[in-house]
């Protein structure tokens, strides 16, 4: 079934009324996004932060009278806001297509390191002997496809070939899908616990580790405040934001065993030295930092 696509750049501020002046003209759905593509990756603290131009797009499944619709708009506009000219509105028809398979499409398998793949689950796996991880984007963040993820799957599957991960103890702080802990099993660890403070990670990683055949009593999930304070870890990630990272660098580098090794990642280039400074604090000898498309990851070991 075709669809009708009607885009406007307008400011953020007036973005709303014009997505509700849209949805009450049956718009089937409504996306806005920055027009400039601009990230915004930690906001200061009690700030709601917005890009400069919005794109809002709305799709419609009727083709008719879209001429009548648009001008309807137009005088709602110019009586809410009549200082402001109504956004131009472009309109386009989209050809019938297979989204579902369009979207599948998008994501391959991804080679992490020397033997670790990321194989979505409507694919083969490119190479059967390596040590392939099951997973498909969803709701909880980590699918291998961002910088910081990679950085840290590849930390993994160094040290594993390393033989730092046989039989080892791994703890992944903020966990998201659980990809960080059932790559560091499936590499050879003995054990991982996952903590995160979003209920929907801890399910993700739960049925990610069910698909990869991950024993439960392998996979521990809990909430952060759930973890015991004392407990010590052979190796030690966390893949969250640099804020978090400083915040709570006391309490991650307090779960890195004597000897253990540490993984951090998130972090922007312009804030390594911050996060640097925050775990040297803590006593850990840190390496020297992997860098990727402007991301960070900072590793380091606590002093047997």
């Amino acid at each position: 079934m075709p669809w009708l696509q009607l885009k406007a750049h307008t400011a953020p501020e007036h973005a709303e009324r014009l997505e509700e002046l849209l949805l009450d003209e049956g718009a089937s759905a409504i996306t806005l996004e920055d027009a400039h593509d601009d990230p915004v990756f930690e906001p200061d603290r009690g700030t709601t932060p917005l890009w400069n131009e919005t794109v809002l797009t709305g799709l419609y499944d009727d083709l008719e009278g879209v001429d009548a619709m648009l001008e309807r708009v137009r005088e709602a506009w110019a009586i809410e806001l009549p200082d402001e000219p109504c956004p131009e509105i472009e309109v386009e028809l989209l050809a019938d297509r297979d989204w579902e398979r369009e979207w599948m499409d998008g994501f391959t398998p991804l080679q992490m390191g020397q033997r670790l793949w990321i194989v979505p689950s409507w694919h083969a796996a490119p190479d059967p002997d390596a040590v392939n991880l099951l997973l498909d984007p969803g709701l909880a963040f980590g699918t291998g496809t961002h910088p910081t993820t990679a950085l840290c799957l590849a930390w993994l599957d160094e040290l594993a070939m390393d033989g730092g991960l046989d039989a080892r103890e791994v703890l992944d702080v903020g966990c998201g899908s659980g990809i960080l802990a059932i790559a560091a099993l499936k590499l050879g660890a003995a054990h991982a616990v996952g903590t995160d403070i979003d209920p929907q990670a801890l399910t993700a990683s739960r049925d990610n580790a069910a698909r990869n055949a991950v024993d439960e009593a392998r996979f521990a999930l809990h909430y952060p405040e759930q973890l015991d304070d004392a407990r010590h870890f052979d190796v030690v990630v966390a893949n969250i934001l640099a804020g978090p990272l400083v915040e709570l660098a006391a309490m991650i580098a307090g779960h890195v065993a004597p000897g253990g090794r540490l993984a951090l990642s998130g972090i922007l280039a312009q804030q390594a030295d911050e996060v640097l400074d925050a775990y040297l604090a803590q006593g850990l000898v840190m390496d020297e930092p992997a860098i990727r498309d402007g991301w960070v990851r900072l590793s380091g070991q606590r002093p047997a």
